[in-house]
């Protein structure tokens, strides 16, 4: 145990000398450039610092099947094996990214080189990984669909046909692209051939491709008071009422903390136990403090939590907010960190609020202990937007605006804020499932749970951050905010997420379930 990082932040800056090397990559116009580091300093895993790139290259990134998605049915003692085998093939992408990243010369002079050099030997890898998923899976008897070995292969993106963000924005409070709208996929067409809060610039995506040379770019952004009006007073997600006037109307507030002792690391105990650096970007936790991939959930009940209530040592935890203006982190040199594009000084939130409130139809039910919930997904600018759960907003505008796919610019006196919603119908029986989603759902346009789920405490999280406005000047962001990201998704803003790992004491939980039933506001 105690793999969590914990060390002060850096505040040293190696400021920007200038956009000194920047290499337009076709159709989508993303402008790889760095703005800080001499031209001399690299990294040994693929990025280089401020390198001159070669023009011409035609693609953004790769964009693969996700095959934890489609796994449903993993018998329990070929879970870890599986989870190792799918944190392999995150690997296998994120390696492949460095060399498309780094390899742009090369790229120009051969069009062939990318599919040749890095696609086709990636298919290879991923078409072997996903073959010892079948074995781990059949050697305990479970049954393999083989429908998934046609998984391997990728395919590349330039950066403005992605499937994250087509379509992605919220039309009064209910997301369109692909995200679920009480209980059924909308269609997801792009309004106008123009996506809602904020126009992408001149038809193109333009930017510097950030101060980790892959991104967020100009097009990632938007002044939030020049966008309309879309969000619902008091909104859930798909656009429902946290609680309405019937059902179960209180609240349940935990006090946690907003991180200022950095508890960091780059584990996700949920989707890949037993991995390091298994998320491949850097988390902030609160709560529960001792969680990393390695964590049991005896560990985890026995551990210290930084929450006031102490009968709550829960797991809260999301990927960092980074401001990317020339300075360097403590993890500039660290896998999931600098060496895989998460760049830039960390930024602590202001205001963590962790709120837990009922359903709108009818009383909720206690929640299991080690239930995991995972919300949003890390990959959704490859994966497309069906699992995306993101909410960017300023303070002041909450009620007006909430964005899914564009990092929000806000107004001077204003603040930069995330929330999340989660899931909160229950199947009744697992604290787990094999693509971590399907125990879980939200609730249906009535309020009411589908498939004889149960009702259970809904989470919201919000986050607010006090971060200096970006200005965007000639197609390009200068001094940019990004989420960590999976280095292949550019940090672009659909990919925000959370998750949650429940080790509420006995008492604590009644105590919630109880004062949300009851309508009362407790903490």
């Amino acid at each position: 145990m105690g793999r969590n990082t914990r060390k002060r932040r850096s505040s040293m800056a190696t400021k920007a000398i200038a956009a000194s090397a920047a290499l337009a990559l076709g159709g989508g116009g993303l402008i790889w450039a760095n703005f800080y580091a001499s031209a001399h300093e690299s990294n040994n895993n693929g990025w280089s610092q401020n390198q001159t790139k070669a023009a011409a290259a035609q693609v953004a990134t790769i964009s693969c099947p996700d095959v934890g998605q489609k796994l449903t049915n993993v018998p329990q003692n070929a879970r870890q094996g599986v989870a190792t085998e799918l944190a392999n093939l995150d690997k296998q992408i994120t390696e492949a990214y460095a060399r498309l990243a780094s390899t742009r010369q090369a790229q120009s002079g051969d069009p062939g080189f990318v599919q040749n050099a890095i696609v086709g030997p990636l298919k290879e890898k991923r078409a072997a990984t996903i073959d010892r998923i079948r074995i781990n899976i059949q050697r305990v008897g479970g049954q393999f669909n083989s429908s998934l070995s046609q998984l391997a292969a990728c395919t590349t993106q330039n950066a403005q046909t992605n499937a994250g963000e087509t379509g992605g924005q919220q039309q009064g409070g209910q997301q369109q692209g692909g995200q679920q709208q009480g209980g059924q996929q909308q269609g997801g067409q792009q309004q106008g051939g123009q996506q809602n809060g904020g126009q992408q610039q001149g038809g193109q995506q333009q930017g510097n491709g950030g101060q980790g040379g892959n991104g967020p770019v100009a097009a990632d952004f938007v002044d939030i008071t020049k966008v309309q009006g879309n969000a619902q007073l008091g909104v859930g997600q798909n656009g429902l009422p946290a609680n309405g006037n019937s059902g179960s109307r209180g609240t349940f507030t935990t006090k946690c903390g907003t991180n200022g002792n950095d508890n960091h690391n780059t584990d996700n105990v949920i989707v890949a136990p037993g991995v390091a650096n298994g998320a491949h970007h850097l988390h902030d936790y609160v709560g529960n403090q001792n969680n990393d991939a390695f964590a049991s959930d005896q560990e985890l009940a026995g551990a210290s939590t930084s929450c006031q209530n102490q009968g709550d040592k829960s797991s809260y935890f999301w990927p960092v907010l980074r401001l990317q203006d020339g300075t360097q982190d403590f993890d500039q040199n660290n896998d999931g960190g600098g060496k895989e594009g998460n760049v830039g000084k960390i930024l602590q939130p202001a205001q963590a609020q962790l709120k837990f409130v009922g359903n709108k139809k009818g009383n909720v039910v206690a929640m299991p202990t080690a239930l995991r919930i995972i919300t949003g997904d890390a990959k959704a600018f490859v994966n497309g937007n069906a699992n995306a759960n993101v909410n960017w907003s300023c303070t002041g505008f909450e009620n007006k605006v909430q964005l899914k796919d564009k990092y929000p610019i806000c107004p001077q006196g204003s603040q930069v804020v995330r929330t999340t919603n989660f899931q909160s119908c229950w199947d009744g029986q697992n604290i787990d499932s094999a693509n971590h989603r399907t125990h879980v759902s939200f609730v249906q346009a009535d309020g009411t749970c589908a498939n004889g789920f149960k009702a259970i405490p809904q989470l919201q999280v919000r986050l607010v951050y006090n971060v200096p406005a970006p200005k965007l000047q000639n197609g390009t962001v200068v001094n940019p905010y990004a989420v960590d990201t999976f280095p292949e998704n550019l940090h672009k803003p659909i990919t925000d997420h959370n998750d949650f790992i429940n080790f509420f004491s006995t008492n604590t939980m009644n105590k919630m379930v109880n004062c949300i039933n009851t309508g009362k506001n407790c903490q």
